[in-house]
């Protein structure tokens, strides 16, 4: 397969070099070097990175995805299968992702059991921010149903 540098990487995937550096360094890629001692990179280095590019713009932290891509197979491309064996994890942690997402979207209009009480809702949710007593934090965004 044909190796290509680092800045033909940088051009195609819209990261900077020393993005492309900085993620060799923890390891999520593993570029070759040839003999002059530059980066080589295979074509399938250029999806490894746009995922974990996406992943992270998508607030996954560094070792979130490298969890998930230290599935994938080194020292050849992925084929579709790994991909596929990758994303089903993934896919998990992506889903409820999307859950926690929904819940802050639908609920951040009202009361979330914070303890702020400066919404008129809070008095009914939250009276007196008697939903402290079982623990810090929005209680009502972290999982806790409001006793009515």
């Amino acid at each position: 397969m044909e190796a290509i540098s680092i800045g033909e990487v940088a051009a195609r995937t819209g990261l900077a070099v020393s993005a492309i550096r900085f993620y060799e360094e923890r390891g999520l890629v593993r570029p070759d070097r040839d003999a002059g001692g530059r980066r080589t990179f295979a074509r399938a280095d250029i999806r490894r990175l746009s995922v974990i590019m996406v992943a992270q713009h998508l607030g996954f932290s560094l070792s979130e995805i490298a969890a998930e891509i230290d599935q994938l197979p080194d020292g050849r491309a992925p084929t579709k299968a790994d991909w596929g064996r990758m994303s089903r994890t993934f896919r998990r942690r992506i889903d409820a992702r999307i859950t926690e997402l929904q819940t802050l979207r639908d609920k951040l209009d009202a009361c979330i059991g914070c303890g702020c009480l400066s919404m008129r809702q809070c008095a009914l949710y939250n009276r007196n921010d008697t939903v402290s007593a079982t623990g810090a934090g929005p209680r009502y965004l972290m999982g806790q149903r409001p006793d009515r």
